[in-house]
């Protein structure tokens, strides 16, 4: 595959996500922002105002060049503190449209809001993630995290039960609805509104086991009673609290966005936690999505318990 010099995606990566149902991924990635489509919606995200315009100017030279038709035009500014983000604004197009909108990723459908806050609902970069659940296809998975359940989504495909924890009663309210555009029954499957450290322990002493648990914990966040997560100190405790909920032959995503945990770290953790629960397993590393240049996105490694 080639790209153009300036980061965007040739026309025939363009039609390959097409042809496989996908109609939700990135554009372009440049070193201080990128562009992502969500269907006919674009998402500009950027450093300054001066990347903003340089990459909506491209954006327009590009989609000229690839006749690609589009609806609106997002931005967001990219801020490094949580707490500063905001919800992306409009910036071209029709203003009167609802915000909410449907994307397809290899023939799943994932509901997308830009009025909601900084994330609008699907991460691209986890896309070969959710493809490699949908090929295990676990019997029973634990979804810590779970932000819009995505990863959820792909596994009850195949028939599996899911068990979706995340702080946000919003966003698991968003992970049933995603179920329910892909025609999924929610019924066999559980949401809970709490912090991932408390349940893996409660799960842990009623003796739930699982054989595919989802660990993609944000960088920094606040659980319940103001307690901090940092991922760069807590991986250890988290994933030794999920080790405890595993089958045998379980399979543990690690994934994080943490720019100080790269995937070599992310192994040193797990066999770090395999010594000292006395486990063995294997470690493999997930291909890169085609739309991503290599260093972007989030950092994964897969656990096989075996």
């Amino acid at each position: 595959m080639t790209k153009r010099q300036s980061g965007w995606i040739d026309q025939k990566l363009l039609r390959n996500f097409e042809v496989e149902g996908t109609d939700a991924h990135r554009l372009c990635t440049a070193s201080d922002g990128w562009v992502e489509r969500f269907g006919r919606d674009i998402l500009v995200s950027y450093q300054n105002g001066a990347t903003r315009e340089r990459l909506m100017m491209e954006f327009f030279s590009w989609s000229k060049s690839a006749n690609f038709r589009f609806s609106r035009i997002f931005g967001r500014l990219l801020l490094k503190q949580n707490e500063a983000r905001e919800t992306p604004h409009f910036l071209f197009g029709h203003s009167d449209e609802h915000l909410q909108t449907v994307v397809m990723e290899r023939e799943l459908k994932f509901g997308i809001d830009f009025g909601t806050g900084y994330s609008v609902g699907l991460f691209f970069d986890q896309r070969e993630n959710r493809t490699y659940v949908r090929e295990v296809a676990p019997r029973h998975m634990l979804n810590c995290f779970a932000y819009t359940c995505s990863f959820s989504v792909a596994a009850a495909f195949t028939g599996t039960k899911t068990v979706n924890v995340d702080l946000s009663k919003k966003s698991l309210a968003r992970g049933r609805e995603n179920f329910a555009l892909n025609g999924l029954p929610s019924k066999d499957h559980r949401f809970i509104v709490d912090d991932v450290r408390p349940v893996l322990r409660r799960l842990a002493r009623r003796g739930e086991k699982f054989d595919m648990i989802i660990l993609d914990p944000p960088t920094f966040a606040r659980g319940r009673g103001g307690k901090a997560f940092r991922v760069g100190n807590d991986f250890e405790d988290l994933l030794l609290a999920a080790l405890a909920t595993a089958k045998a032959d379980a399979r543990i995503l690690l994934s994080t966005n943490c720019v100080t945990l790269d995937q070599d770290t992310l192994e040193d953790v797990a066999r770090y936690c395999l010594k000292k629960v006395r486990l063995a397993g294997a470690l493999h590393r997930p291909p890169r999505p085609v739309d991503f240049p290599a260093g972007t996105g989030a950092r994964t490694v897969w656990l096989t318990l075996r």
